[in-house]
Formats: C-alpha cells, structure tokens, sequence
C-alpha cells in the first residue's frame, strides 16, 4: 500500500507554490526592513517628535551619565503611570456610556391658550330597571362581555350555565350589545340638565356614544368633533349637571356595583379613555370641582429608555398602551375564535353570547396566564409610549345643591330638594393654570460627549488627542511589517513539511 502525503505538504510543495513564494520572497528583499542602525533611528525620532506628551524624555540624548539613567527611569514610570490612569479613565467612560445613564427635566411652558381633553362620563347604574326586570340575566351576560376590559366580579348569586344557555336557547336573537344599547344609560334633556363650555351652552348632542365597562358612555369633546374652541384664562372649562334617575336605573350589588353617581375619566381625544384605575368619582348630592393640569411625558428610545418607537396601532392614530393591550387582546381573541368582543377595535365578525362565554373567556384566560400581552418595559408587547399626554385631576366637593339654592332650583327644575340631592350631580372641569408641563427624559451621556470627555482624560495624563493616537497607529503598524518581513525572510522554510517530505521519500523507496 502506498504511503499517503498530507494535502497541506503537497500544497505546499507544489511548483506553483514554490513559484509563488519566491516572488513573495523577491518583492520582500526589495522592500526589506531597515538595518539595526536605522530602525534604531526611526526609534529615537518617534520618540523625539511624537505628540504624545513625556515620551521624548525616554531618549538618553546620548548621555550615559547616572544622573541620566535616574531622569529615564523617573519618566519611564511617570509616563507608564500616567497612561494607565488615562487608560483606566477611558475604559470607566466607556462603561459608563453603556450603562445608557439618563435625567429627567422639567419644563413649564405658559400659553395664551390651551387644548381642552376629552371627558367621557358614565352613570354607576348602568340599565333601566324597566328593562332589567324580567331580564335580571343581563348583569351576569354584561358581566362576561366587559371581562375584556377588566377582571370580571365573582359572586355565588351568579345565574347558573345552565340558566344561561336556557335563556339563550328561548332568544337566539339575543343581543347584549343592542340591549345594552337601547337598556342602557342614556342622554337627553331630562338627563343633561345644564352643559356650558367656556360660557357657552352644550347639549346632548355634542356627546358622542361609547360603550366602556359601565355600559353606555357619553364624550364630550370627541375626536370627530370639528375644532372646539380653546380656554384662554384658567378658571373655565366645562360645566355639566346630570340627574341619574336613580330610581329609573338599577345594578346588581353582587357584582360591586353598590354606589350612585357618575364616573368619569379625563383623557387625551385621541385616545380611548380608561376607567379601570383612572375612573374619577362624584356621588350624587355634591358639587365635584375638578381642578386639571396639562402634563406632557417623553421617554428616550430603547436602551437609553423602554419605549419603541417605531410601534404603530392599527385603529388608532397614536400609539398608547392601552390602546396596545386591547388590541393584543383581540388579536389573540380573533385568532382563537374567529370573532372579535365588540368592546375591543377589530374587523369582521363581532362574537355573541355563545361565543363570549365559551371561547372568549378561555382565550383570555390564556392571555392572563401566559402573560401574551404584557406591558411597560421595552421587550414586552405593549411597551410604554415615547410620548404621552396625561390630565391629573385634584377633586375638591360640596353639598349641592344647598338649601337655599334648593329653593331656587326646585322651582327652575320642577323637583324637590330630596330628589335633587339623590339624584343630581353637578361637575366643573376647568385647568388650573394655562400652561403646559413637560417631563422629558435626556440622555445623560451623547456620543458627542463621551468623544469630548474621552479626549479631555487623554489630553490631561498625556497630552494626547486623536492626531496622536493615529501616530502611535502607524508607529505600531510599521514596526509589525518589519517584524512580518523579518519572520518570512529569514524563519526556517516549512520544517515541519520538509521532514514530511523525507519521510515520505524514505517510505517510498522502501515500498
């Protein structure tokens, strides 16, 4: 059997290779390194005319005295000492820089005139007790439906499954949303009994329908509205009176609902408003006096801060995360059930009853348990947004009306001070001071800066600056040819193959 030679040996060993190097080897005699004396030289003028600061004090100046040798080590030592400190003030600058360090200003900026927010209110008492009496299933099924918006209440006064698909056997037709609809809250005259805004008169009609956990809704200042007029002194805003008629509107005590008023949330009109959290109280019988400012939030962008921001929504024009998590909610709805909660944005098909009860609820159970639609840091579904508007409200009450003014508005109102002060409530809305607040997070360390401060640590312990570092560049690249040149010209040739190749001369003869 024949004796097999590494590939790499024959490679290496072929004429074409050996021609190869000894051109390599040619060129290289030609452009060879300097001789001792001259790299020497080359040395001993980097030395003398480099910008790098204390280094030309490590030439001996050709004095060998011992007062010479003492002033080479003293800078020898300086020198390396003061490059390590700068080396270390670098490296502390660039970890530093990587920590993605931040501040946060605050700016007051006034206005002459300011955007009034959108306000949504709702009645505590979400259906008529005309509509709900024979139907007392509506509060169970409403419970189901507004589970997309929030935890759903527990009670063991619950109707049974069984109750519900009887009921939904008997009225196939049957249509939470519609009964809610036409059941629900409403908002006429005889509900809205005074609206002013800026002074001016309001009515029902500038309210726009909304359907939110608390059934019907009504927001003023909508998103479609044309352009409403702006507030120019503090102290005016909206001013609405409401009579909840409470004895025309029930709820169901077993499932929280146990208060009678009217909850209402102040929010950006290009937002969907949230009441889970952000809900504002008045109970009947009191003046609410709301007291709002402007505040305006803008957060840096990943990794300086956690927000995204090239995330868009699908059916809304600004990006918020509230906004985000509904419609991760209805995703993961539609995806699963082939419907979407007409509570949540979507396309297509609305889900009914069967449907809500027997696939929405699981599917949200998952959503809930697997945590799909997270939010608030950068690498969640729904991460905050890179700029946000907020309206914090501080409520101040009083009894309303008084006695006297009970006098005057029994007569206005054709209503006695009894059924004013439990089924009225009165609500002023108006900015504190016209101006904007604006918190906004800053990088606290740009490239700009790091640049500046990487080159004021090096100027201070060296002298150096990015002239220098290109000198010590080429220095360094010069002295590696040289070496590279060196390795090639005079290292032994390929030993480790030359004693392949005689082993393999001998083992062939031998064959």
């Amino acid at each position: 059997m024949m004796p097999t030679f590494p590939l790499r040996c024959r490679l290496m060993s072929s004429p074409y290779n050996d021609e190869f190097w000894r051109k390599i080897k040619a060129y290289l005699r030609t452009h060879a390194a300097p001789a001792v004396e001259e790299t020497k030289n080359y040395h001993h003028d980097f030395a003398l005319t480099t910008s790098f600061h204390g280094v030309h004090n490590l030439v001996n100046n050709g004095n060998n005295g011992v007062r010479s040798k003492i002033r080479k080590v003293v800078w020898v030592s300086v020198v390396t000492i003061f490059s390590m400190l700068a080396f270390w003030q670098v490296c502390s600058r660039l970890i530093n820089f990587h920590t993605w360090p931040t501040t946060t200003s605050v700016t007051v900026q006034y206005v002459e005139n300011i955007e009034f927010p959108s306000v949504t209110f709702c009645s505590l008492n979400r259906f008529q007790t005309k509509a709900v009496t024979n139907l007392s299933i509506a509060f169970f099924m409403w419970n189901v439906v507004s589970a997309v918006l929030h935890s759903p209440a527990n009670s063991e006064d619950l109707p049974s499954l069984q109750d519900v698909m009887d009921f939904l056997q008997r009225n196939q037709n049957f249509s939470i949303k519609e009964f809610t609809k036409n059941g629900g809250f409403y908002l006429n005259r005889s509900t809205l009994l005074k609206c002013s805004y800026l002074g001016c008169p309001c009515y029902a009609e500038d309210f726009e329908h909304i359907f939110t956990e608390y059934g019907n809704c009504y927001t003023f200042n909508h998103n479609d509205t044309s352009v409403i007029k702006k507030p120019s002194s503090s102290g005016s805003g909206l001013s609405v009176l409401f009579d909840i008629k409470e004895p025309e509107f029930t709820d169901d005590p077993s499932l929280g609902y146990v208060d009678a008023g009217i909850t209402f949330v102040i929010h950006s009109s290009k937002i969907r408003p949230k009441f889970d959290g952000h809900g504002l109280f008045s109970p009947v019988g009191m003046h609410a006096h709301t007291s709002i400012r402007h505040v305006k939030t803008i957060i840096q962008e990943h990794p300086w801060g956690e927000c995204n921001p090239h995330l868009r929504l699908e059916y809304q024009d600004v990006y918020n995360t509230y906004g985000c998590l509904q419609e991760c909610k209805s995703r993961h709805i539609i995806n699963e059930c082939g419907c979407y909660p007409f509570l949540l944005p979507g396309r297509g098909k609305e889900c009914d009853i069967q449907q809500l009860y027997g696939c929405v609820s699981a599917a949200l159970y998952r959503v809930e348990k697997f945590d799909l639609c997270s939010m608030g840091t950068y690498n969640s579904t729904c991460p905050v947004p890179c700029e946000e508007t907020d309206y914090p409200a501080t409520l101040s009450y009083s009894t309303f009306p008084s006695d006297r003014a009970a006098d005057f508005l029994s007569l206005k109102l054709s209503k006695n001070a009894t059924y004013m002060r439990n089924n009225l409530v009165y609500i002023d809305i108006k900015y504190q001071e016209l101006n904007y607040k604006i918190t906004k997070q800053q990088k606290a360390l740009t490239a700009s800066v790091l640049l500046s401060d990487i080159g004021g640590q090096l100027g201070l312990f060296c002298g150096a600056s990015l002239i220098t570092m290109i000198e010590i560049f080429e220095y360094i690249c010069t002295n590696l040819y040289w070496i590279c040149i060196f390795l090639i010209l005079k290292a032994p040739n390929m030993p480790f193959c030359s004693s392949i190749q005689s082993r393999y001369r001998r083992e062939v003869q031998e064959c």
